[in-house]
């Protein structure tokens, strides 16, 4: 993400000035902001102390191994000052500072993938909705603009010589010049030239009730630096309790405190759906504070699957993408602070640090833990919790084998019984059918397309429940689980449908409850005669022709042969490879259906015909399917003439 120069700098004075166009995402989103109608402008100083926090933290790692970073000036702070008579804000921190390509891609691009969130979200909004979403997302340093005419940036990169000034009205460029004498020996000071408007956030007490309310679990001094008028001095004073709130105990810790401090590790703010807080002790010592999200993170599904919990050793920040927690749990945010781990631990140290390692494995016992307790004690909160996140999760049945029978017991899902409630695997096998030995599932793009699948039609008759599983991962975990209670995982596009030992139900054999066996039995044996002409006609575009157990009300359907994939499995691997060709499946046909009669009753009669029904049958099949016919000419021709014959 390259910006545009309008003027190319030329030197590295203060007199030559670099003009940068803004990106047009960052142009459209500062347009908002400043022209929104928004009710809680005050998290703009969330946002600018949340930024100068990091920058701090930032520097205290990197100080590790360069302790001359931080020599000169050890005691890192935040300093907010006001002035009412210049109307500027400052917030200033002694943190790790910027240079000057920094500063154009930190403050002149879309450097964070929620911003980009925030704009589909906001281009797609209006009114008030819009002005709802910006509470919504952390949007950083582009906030400042919802109370400043113009902002200025001063900083200074820990160790370098030049400081450089990044400075922007918010209406479409900003411009970067190296700074005067005045800069920061380090770190970054940004001032506010505050609109009429936004007199308000330049009163002292206003300010301290935003730190207050926002920020006042920052582990470092933020401090107001006040003008006393009277006596012509400036007061300092330190706005918050500065002290880690991981370090605190749960008594001290109120629920806004909970919910403040999730806000400002994940850029959520709504409530979480479930906090983690505890210390462990013993063979290793450790704090814990971790948020279980209402709703889903805007990288949630990012092909990288990182980790976004932050690590702490000793209250030093190690990284804010530490993998604590296996992938498919990405979605739970928070601190981990070891009391063991060297200070000097890297990002890429953590795949073989054994404490690391003996913690991942305690905090993931952990995690599934609550969630266990959570859908018993709370079940309609984890209901929500797994419309939410439940894709994620079973990716932990496919890749964790250790913890599978775990995960299938937290596990839920759609299925056929009557309700819109979502099933345990519990309720599931206490709710089977008689002489029911496996639990059944179909696999597909959505629960509603294969609700509507012909597969379903003789377990439906029959009372038997199946599983409806319509996330991709579902078509690979169910492929490599054993089962879960002694019974089997069996999908029922797969292999031949045996429920001939499961009764039908009451009323699904015939008006008066009893079948004529003797009717069905010569309608079976004209179908069969059927499925082998209709093989002969399809040889080489499928693998068999047999009767249906499964289909009641639909002429035909596919499934897989036993020993291929799944329907749901072979589309997957057939899209991923990019392929047109198709693993040859089974047609199955209902030797029940008055059209599979009809024929039969001309199964010894025109031959071009019945090739052209055999063909319109498959492609019926695969249209059921969601697909589309192998020809679709070929299907369009025999069509017309089937309708011209009928119409004759």
């Amino acid at each position: 993400m390259s910006d545009t120069k309008t003027k190319q700098h030329k030197s590295e004075t203060p007199e030559a000035t670099e003009t940068h166009e803004f990106k047009a995402e960052v142009s459209r989103l500062l347009d908002i902001l400043i022209h929104s109608v928004y009710s809680e402008r005050e998290v703009f100083l969330r946002e600018l102390v949340s930024n100068a926090s990091d920058a701090c933290d930032k520097l205290r790692y990197s100080a590790l191994t360069d302790p001359d970073l931080i020599k000169e000036d050890p005691e890192l702070k935040i300093s907010i000052q006001a002035d009412d008579q210049a109307k500027t804000l400052t917030v200033a921190d002694n943190g790790i500072g910027m240079s000057h390509d920094e500063l154009a891609e930190n403050l002149g691009t879309l450097a964070r993938s929620g911003t980009r969130a925030f704009m589909a979200e906001a281009n797609a909004a209006e009114g008030d909705d819009k002005a709802a979403l910006i509470g919504q997302f952390g949007i950083g340093f582009y906030s400042a603009f919802m109370v400043a005419d113009h902002v200025e940036v001063v900083s200074r990169r820990a160790g370098a010589e030049a400081a450089w000034l990044w400075r922007s009205d918010g209406t479409g460029s900003y411009e970067i010049a190296e700074a005067g004498e005045d800069a920061p020996a380090r770190g970054t000071r940004i001032v506010l030239h505050m609109r009429d408007n936004a007199e308000e956030f330049l009163d002292g007490n206003r300010i301290r009730a935003i730190i207050k309310t926002y920020s006042d679990h920052v582990p470092l001094p933020i401090e107001l630096a006040e003008t006393d008028k009277e006596k012509g001095h400036v007061d300092v004073s330190v706005l918050n309790a500065a002290r880690a709130l991981w370090t605190r105990p749960k008594s001290e810790i109120s629920a806004e405190d909970y919910k403040e401090f999730y806000g400002h590790i994940t850029g959520l703010y709504d409530d979480p759906a479930h906090i983690i807080h505890y210390r462990a002790e013993g063979r290793h010592e450790y704090g814990v504070m971790l948020f279980v999200p209402k709703s889903r993170p805007f990288d949630l599904f990012d092909p990288d699957r990182k980790g976004r919990i932050k690590l702490y050793v000793r209250r030093v920040l190690i990284t804010d993408e530490a993998d604590m927690l296996p992938a498919y749990l990405r979605f739970v945010r928070g601190v981990v602070d070891s009391e063991d781990m060297p200070l000097t631990v890297s990002r890429e140290m953590l795949q073989n640090n054994p404490v690391a390692a003996s913690i991942r494995k305690a905090l993931t016992k952990r995690v599934l833990s609550e969630l266990e307790k959570m859908a018993e004690k709370q079940p309609e909160d984890f209901a929500a919790l797994w419309e939410a996140f439940g894709a994620v999760i079973k990716e932990g049945l496919y890749e964790d084998y250790e913890r599978r029978d775990e995960l299938l017991k937290l596990s839920r899902f759609k299925t056929t019984a009557e309700g819109e409630e979502l099933r345990s695997l519990k309720d599931y096998v206490g709710a089977m059918a008689e002489n029911q030995t496996a639990i059944y599932y179909i696999t597909g793009e959505s629960a509603d397309q294969i609700a509507a699948s012909p597969q379903l039609e003789g377990f439906r008759a029959r009372g038997v429940e199946v599983l409806l599983l319509s996330d991709p991962v579902d078509s690979f975990w169910t492929a490599t689980a054993s089962g879960y209670d002694g019974k089997p995982f069996v999908s029922i596009t797969q292999g031949a449908a045996d429920l001939s030992n499961i009764p039908l139900k009451e009323g699904e054999d015939g008006e008066d409850g009893k079948a004529d066996e003797a009717g069905k039995a010569s309608r079976k044996t004209g179908a069969a005669s059927l499925a082998a002409l209709i093989k002969t006609h399809l040889e080489g575009e499928i693998e068999d022709v047999r009767l249906s157990d499964r289909l009641i009300d639909s002429p035909v359907c596919l499934v897989a042969g036993s020993g291929g994939p799944d329907l749901g499995l072979e589309k997957i691997l057939r899209q991923s490879k990019g392929e047109q060709a198709e693993v040859l499946r089974v047609l199955e046909i209902n030797p029940e259906h008055d059209m599979i009669q009809a024929l039969a009753g001309k199964a010894e009669g025109d031959e071009a015909l019945m090739a052209d029904m055999a063909h319109l049958l498959l492609d019926q099949a695969r249209i059921i399917e969601g697909e589309v016919p192998a020809d679709p000419a070929a299907f369009s021709r025999r069509l017309d003439s089937l309708i011209i014959k009928g119409l004759g």
